[in-house]
């Protein structure tokens, strides 16, 4: 397993990871499968931002990806960040998700990011659409659950909740600038 930066040439491996979700799950709120042009372009703009954007590859293949960006985009924030992890549909219980919040945490840390936010789709029932995996994936590397917003989202005719879960990586101090 390698673990590397992504690049805008990985944008159309990453898409089709993507949009099996955006096709097929709840799991993101997106409701359309962006281009691949679109698609580059969010790699970089999460690169120029000086945000991680990584790929987890095994035997040559793109298993999964991961990246970080602004929380909420205000200077009081800057000590924050949202992550969001995309995994192929199959490549699911194999150690790539928890090695790329490891190396996106380590990236993060010495860029001097303390609070790790993750948003995540939350059924109100489990279907075929979207379960509670996600959250127990996250639960399982210490994030905690701080909020939920109901039927925030709408996606195969079915209302969909929101959750936020939260993970400290760092001490807050009050010198820290």
């Amino acid at each position: 397993m390698i673990i590397r930066t992504a690049t805008v040439d990985d944008a159309e491996y990453l898409l089709a990871i993507y949009a099996h979700y955006v096709e097929n799950t709840a799991i993101t709120f997106e409701c359309e499968t962006p281009s691949v042009a679109d698609f580059g372009r969010r790699i970089q703009k999460t690169l120029t931002g000086g945000y991680p954007y990584l790929v987890v590859e095994d035997e040559g293949a793109i298993q999964g990806y991961a990246y970080a960006g602004p929380f909420v985009g205000r200077e009081a924030y800057r000590h924050s960040c949202e992550l969001s992890i995309y995994l192929h549909h199959d490549a699911r219980k194999r150690g790539y998700g928890r090695a790329l919040y490891e190396a996106l945490e380590q990236r993060l840390k010495a860029k001097g990011i303390l609070n790790l936010y993750a948003c995540i789709g939350d059924p109100i029932e489990e279907d075929e659409y979207l379960t509670r995996n996600s959250e127990h994936f996250h639960a399982h590397l210490g994030f905690q659950k701080v909020g939920t917003f109901h039927k925030c989202g709408r996606k195969f005719d079915r209302w969909y909740n929101m959750v936020w879960m939260e993970k400290f990586i760092g001490t807050h101090d009050e010198a820290r600038g």
